[in-house]
């Protein structure tokens, strides 16, 4: 398998390198939309986890579509609730052998069911947890998690860039398909960043239909070391 290295400066690769020996190294997984994930996203993300060397694992969020039950328009010869939620299922089962202990983030396709549920008036008593529905017990989901000072969240309601400014400390966030950068914040006495970290999404599947007119999505992944250095890694297409 091709091998997929971050483009770095030599100061960076020096600094990545040290701080590669310690602390934590997370592995920041974008946007899946499962069953619609691309294909070869799986192996490009599990190598950079070890080419890394990372210890963590955040998913972003999305990591389930529910696009039979979208408050959007839904695509008339898809599949049915129950075959999308099987098949969703069983495309999940390797990511959860590969990294059994990891956090979840809620994206707003994950949230879908439970929104529905409001929406019908039903009680949270009746409603499942996310890991019991999907089987992955080990699974931490939080609507968002804190890392060596980072906050992970999904995105909703602005891309990272906004969100850093308003939580006042360095943000990752997903959601937006087609957008993946790092930018730093430097005032006299401190720095934070911002991160998009871009989504593994199959855009020819139905359930991107929407954004056939939007910009590409750009696929990849992003590592966090130590909550000091961020950089993401693009998948070559």
């Amino acid at each position: 398998m091709k091998q997929f290295r971050p483009r770095l400066s030599e100061n960076e690769y020096a600094i990545l390198q040290k701080l590669k020996q310690k602390g934590n190294r997370v592995l920041v997984i974008g946007d899946l939309h499962l069953p619609f994930e691309l294909d070869g996203y799986f192996e490009f993300v599990k190598s950079q986890y070890h080419l890394n060397n990372c210890n963590k694992v955040v998913f972003i969020g999305d990591v389930i579509d529910n696009h039979f039950s979208s408050y959007h328009e839904t695509f008339a010869d898809g599949l049915g609730g129950g075959s999308e939620l099987k098949f969703a299922k069983q495309k999940l089962k390797k990511w959860y052998k590969q990294f059994p202990d990891a956090t979840v983030i809620i994206g707003n396709h994950d949230r879908i069911i439970m929104r529905k549920a409001q929406t019908s008036a039903i009680p949270k008593e009746w409603i499942r947890d996310y890991k019991d529905v999907l089987g992955v017990p080990n699974w931490v989901w939080s609507e968002c998690h804190e890392i060596d000072g980072v906050m992970y969240e999904h995105g909703e309601g602005g891309q990272a860039q906004i969100k850093a400014k308003n939580n006042l400390q360095s943000t990752v966030c997903g959601h937006y398909h087609s957008e993946s950068y790092v930018k730093w914040f430097v005032g006299n006495r401190s720095k934070l960043f911002a991160m998009q970290v871009g989504c593994g999404i199959d855009k020819n599947s139905y359930a991107m239909a929407y954004g056939r007119n939007f910009k590409k999505p750009v696929i990849g992944c992003g590592i966090v070391i130590d909550g000091l250095l961020a950089y993401n890694i693009l998948m070559d297409l």
